[in-house]
């Protein structure tokens, strides 16, 4: 490419970042939301907040790259074009196709991060996001770790915890097992901590009492110690069978899923797996859209604002129409090669414009076309 090229290239890379930075963070505040309740309920740090956050980031990439791309890519070429640059450089003799180059090795470029973005980072982070959703559910003992509160983190089990320290020690322990109503049991303690064992979860009290009351309330009897090692892990539910989603599993295993799945089940995979393939590409009718946008039709400035919007609503409805084939696919998977028609389609058209190939359909009246210039 040229010098004139790469400057255009870098011209249209900057707004796109930006544009995609924006909506990112706009999506991703709106998304972390769901996860607050998550976090708060079990106890969890603010670290573990941040990190479960970063994972929705791979997937909301994938959908916002080439909506991001489509309004840097037409920002950045009215910005040139309301600048006089696109006029001048087709002075010096840059032609039509020269400036179609940058806009498609950027177009390229978005394509490469969303295909990256869809079938490698989305999964593997939303596996890991799932993975530890079900770890923090099955932890009993940070549902324990409310500062303050009454707790029942199972059935017949009442846990109260004063304060827990910077060093992780808990302090002011009360643990109240009902299990059998007729012979209740009371732990009290000083202090204590949490301790991970190859077994499982155990809550390893120091100085307190045993209080066991039997006999209907008749007999009270009370036992001090100075260590004593309480199960927690007997409360804990039975280990849980994660059955992936189809946004966790990668692209060989949606296309030749388990023979054993549901036939629904397997049309969803294989209309997701056409999906994934398919969403970069309208990384590329974007870009024609914009480029025609810009480059071609009347020059006045109320034209000039027609032609944005009537790209805008293009590239809207052609976006739409994805989403929609989405649905009728995974019904039945027939209509998946509607996933790649749509966006070539809008390219195609889009560069049929902008090569004069159909300019009577894009020129008003009056406009002057590759003919009579």
């Amino acid at each position: 490419m040229s010098r004139l090229s790469f400057y255009l290239l870098k011209q249209m890379i900057g707004p796109a970042a930006l544009f995609a930075f924006l909506m990112t963070c706009v999506v991703w505040l709106t998304q972390s939301l769901r996860l607050l309740d998550l976090v708060i309920n079990r106890g969890q740090s603010a670290p573990t907040f941040v990190y479960l956050t970063m994972l929705i980031l791979p997937a909301l990439l994938a959908i916002i790259l080439p909506i991001a791309f489509f309004a840097g890519s037409l920002y950045a070429l009215s910005k040139l074009h309301n600048d006089s640059e696109l006029v001048v450089m087709s002075s010096a003799g840059f032609s039509h196709r020269q400036l179609a180059v940058p806009v498609l090795v950027a177009a390229a470029l978005a394509m490469a991060l969303t295909y990256f973005c869809a079938l490698y980072l989305m999964p593997v982070s939303q596996r890991v996001m799932r993975d530890k959703v079900v770890d923090i559910r099955a932890d009993i003992g940070s549902a324990m770790f409310s500062e303050g509160a009454f707790n029942t983190p199972a059935k017949g089990l009442t846990v109260f915890i004063r304060e827990v320290d910077s060093q992780s020690t808990v302090h002011g322990i009360l643990v109240h097992d009902n299990r059998d109503a007729g012979n209740p049991v009371t732990y009290l303690a000083e202090y204590g901590q949490l301790v991970q064992t190859p077994e499982g979860t155990r809550l390893v009290m120091k100085n307190g009492t045993v209080e066991r009351i039997a006999e209907a309330g008749a007999k009270l009897s009370m036992l001090r110690f100075e260590r004593y090692v309480f199960d927690l892990e007997q409360f804990a539910g039975p280990p849980r069978v994660v059955e992936r989603a189809s946004n966790e599993r990668y692209l060989s295993e949606l296309l030749h899923p388990a023979p054993n799945l549901k036939p629904r089940t397997r049309r969803a995979y294989f209309a997701e797996a056409h999906n994934r393939l398919s969403q970069p590409l309208y990384c590329l009718a974007f870009a024609l859209i914009a480029l025609v946008a810009v480059t071609r039709g009347r020059r006045s400035r109320g034209a000039n604002a027609l032609r944005m919007s009537a790209a805008a609503a293009a590239a809207a409805l052609l976006r739409i129409a994805g989403y929609g084939v989405q649905g009728l696919a995974s019904g039945n998977n027939a209509f998946w090669p509607l996933f790649y028609a749509i966006p070539l389609l809008g390219a195609v058209l889009a560069l049929a414009i902008y090569a004069d190939w159909m300019p009577r359909i894009f020129a008003p009246a009056g406009t002057a076309t590759k003919e009579n210039r």
